[in-house]
């Protein structure tokens, strides 16, 4: 691959957070003349070249030889559309790690499960004994991974990071799932769905969910396939007898997993099939599948106490991951199921909601600025201001053997300042109980 030519080159980078900062650093190591954005009025920061704030400079940017842009920053901007109608190229942080790496790349998308994943996939490469890092939308931005030795690299990437990623050529690839997500930004499901397989374009091997159509390849045959449907090539769940299979034949038992829920036996089949296809050995799979516990704020369990299980699953900030959680659940649920949901819905629609409560949650407690569209699933519906409400509001309902769970279908940032605040509020409101 040619590598782009920064030597010199006046580059402007837009968007001053984690990544953006990034790519200031890799760009001037390079010896380009780079100056930053952001749109916020003041900014904490010391940066060796020059820095401009509030509203983009069009005239700026429009002179540039080229823009990085971060994926906080909407491609679809007036200001930044004008610019690449300029004949200005526009690309981000992923492009600029797939023009310099030679690292062999497993690459994660999807519109949830994708951390979890991800950390899965690491797992897994370290009981194999390989020097793996980690990065992408999770972790340490993907520059900086760059001058650190490994024998491969997991990256999780988002639709805003694949919109302006167009030559990355990952060993192996996954669009886990696609489900209504950032519609207030990518406009329709069609267009976020073009975006999230674009991460299949120049991938060596393929890893799909085969029964999730959107997912699914639409010009390239699979390395290899995962889901729930029966298969004889490919990884898939046997309900029955609590096991994963592979082409048909006992693989791993779920009992031997930290990890629960039939969404999470979902998300192993898929890390088993990305390590599978880029030659980890089935034994490293699957230690690396027993001994991962799973991550903060995605159906983690934060308190058994008199039998009740509390559930922080606040990562799940759109319908579909709330689908997963509820449907994935029920297996473990001994008594009834009280859904915490609510807070800002992106535009969502919230009808596929329906039928998931009416059927499978016995008291639903809604909060936040769309909590009122969700509570229409269920007569037995309780709304409440806060985080606090809702948990204490949850301990006068359950009893033991019964399961509460905090899965609000939405984002957070009507009233926290992220999903890992709203989760951790959750849990403290938890032990204040048990005090």
């Amino acid at each position: 691959m040619t590598k782009l030519n920064l030597a010199n080159k006046k580059i402007v980078v837009v968007g001053m957070g984690l990544t953006g900062l990034s790519c200031v650093r890799f760009l001037k190591a390079k010896g380009a003349k780079v100056t930053a954005m952001d749109s916020r009025s003041e900014l904490a920061l010391k940066l060796d070249v020059p820095l401009f704030l509030g509203p983009f400079d069009g005239n700026r940017l429009n002179k540039a030889d080229l823009i990085v842009l971060s994926p906080g920053i909407d491609l679809h901007l007036p200001v930044i559309q004008n610019a690449i109608q300029s004949g200005v190229q526009v690309i981000g942080d992923i492009e600029l790690f797939a023009q310099f790496n030679e690292t062999p790349v497993i690459a994660i998308t999807g519109s949830n499960g994708k951390s979890t994943v991800t950390h899965l996939v690491v797992e897994m490469c370290k009981a194999a004994g390989k020097k793996v890092l980690m990065g992408g939308n999770i972790g340490i931005p993907v520059l900086d991974l760059l001058e650190k030795p490994a024998d491969i690299i997991v990256l999780e990437i988002s639709s805003f990071q694949l919109e302006t990623t167009y030559s990355l050529a990952p060993l192996a690839a996954t669009v886990l799932n696609i489900s209504e997500d950032h519609l207030d930004r990518h406009g329709d499901l069609e267009a976020y769905q073009i975006i999230k397989l674009s991460i299949y374009q120049h991938a060596k091997n393929i890893v799909c969910n085969r029964d999730d159509i959107l997912s699914y390849p639409i010009n390239s045959k699979p390395a290899l396939t995962f889901g729930t449907s029966n298969s004889s090539n490919g990884f898939s769940w046997d309900k029955q007898h609590n096991r994963i299979l592979l082409n048909q034949l006992a693989y791993l038992d779920a009992q031997s997993c930290l990890l629960v829920g039939d969404h999470n036996m979902l998300n192993i089949q898929a890390a088993a099939a990305l390590a599978k296809v880029t030659g980890i050995e089935d034994e490293y799979i699957k230690r690396g599948a027993r001994e991962f516990g799973g991550l903060p704020h995605r159906c983690q369990t934060v308190s058994l106490v008199k039998d009740i299980r509390w559930i922080n699953d606040s990562k799940a900030t759109n319908v579909g991951a709330t689908l997963a959680a509820i449907k994935g659940l029920m297996s473990d649920v001994k008594g009834k199921l009280i859904l915490i949901a609510g807070g800002e819905g992106k535009g969502a629609d919230f009808t596929p909601l329906n039928e998931c409560i009416g059927e499978s949650v016995d008291v639903l407690i809604t909060l936040g600025k769309d909590g009122k569209q969700i509570s229409s699933a269920k007569s037995a519906s309780y709304s409440v201001t806060s985080i606090q409400q809702a948990v204490q509001q949850a301990a006068k309902l359950a009893d033991s053997g019964d399961t509460v769970l905090l899965s609000p279908a939405c984002a957070s940032l009507d009233m926290f300042v992220s999903y890992q605040q709203r989760g951790d509020c959750f849990a403290n409101a938890v032990k204040e109980l048990v005090k």
